[in-house]
């Protein structure tokens, strides 16, 4: 198995440090502060459809988010909502933006352990200020051999950066906790995929696990990552 094995990209939000949470937390803000105008089950679906509707406009990130919400609230109060309140969620992005790094168990250890034989990169999606600062913060910025910022990750993304930075896709391994984005088009490309689940995830990450391809692996935590490539090798 991977003896040929020379590159491996890990995914960054909630598979390296914490995300998802953060916008779980200002969705709840946000389901308060509009509480007189919606359900909150019925503003969550609104906010979603948003979301994805807007991905094209805004890409992945905190701000796409913030403008998503802003404008879920002038659809759902009929153009009447308060600019106090728009003034609220404004406030609320920024707060996500500024955040500190709280990094998930054995992130740092995983990395360490693989890095002196393997070309360690990371690969990762969203506003591009946002995650260099949080790759800053995460202290883990010096164990990497490349950093990839991109707008989405599709396969042939995937096979493009393990090209430039490693010995090809059929050469390489993808670790995160998105089936959607980081494992799926990964094993597309030829990699290997790793899935490292998160006790939260984007509903527009979800996938069925992709089971019948050899390549594909699921682990509960990094923990486990350097034993597992060691079995396979």
């Amino acid at each position: 198995m991977p003896r040929n094995l020379t590159t491996i990209g890990f995914d960054a939000d909630d598979t390296l440090w914490q995300n998802e949470q953060f916008f779980r937390m200002t969705q709840e803000r946000f389901a308060e502060l509009l509480a007189d105008f919606a359900e909150p089950d019925h503003l969550q679906a609104r906010l979603l459809a948003a979301e994805k509707r807007n991905l094209g406009h805004y890409g992945f990130g905190v701000k796409g988010f913030v403008l998503s919400m802003i404008e879920t609230a002038i659809e759902v109060t009929e153009e009447r909502v308060p600019a106090a309140v728009i003034g609220k969620l404004l406030a609320a992005g920024q707060d996500m933006l500024n955040h500190p790094i709280e990094l998930l168990p054995h992130a740092r250890a995983a990395i360490e352990d693989l890095a002196p034989r393997f070309r360690i990169l990371l690969i990762t999606k969203g506003d591009l200020l946002d995650q260099e600062r949080k790759l800053a913060q995460s202290g883990l910025g010096e164990l990497f051999d490349g950093v990839e910022i991109v707008s989405n990750k599709t396969a042939a993304i995937y096979a493009d950066i393990f090209a430039r930075h490693g010995d090809g896709a059929d050469r390489a391994m993808m670790v995160g906790n998105s089936l959607r984005s980081d494992v799926i088009p990964a094993l597309e490309a030829g990699a290997w995929g790793v899935f490292v689940p998160h006790g939260m995830t984007w509903a527009l990450e979800h996938a069925e696990p992709p089971l019948a391809r050899p390549r594909f692996r699921e682990l509960p935590d990094l923990k486990n990552l350097p034993r597992l490539i060691e079995e396979l090798a």
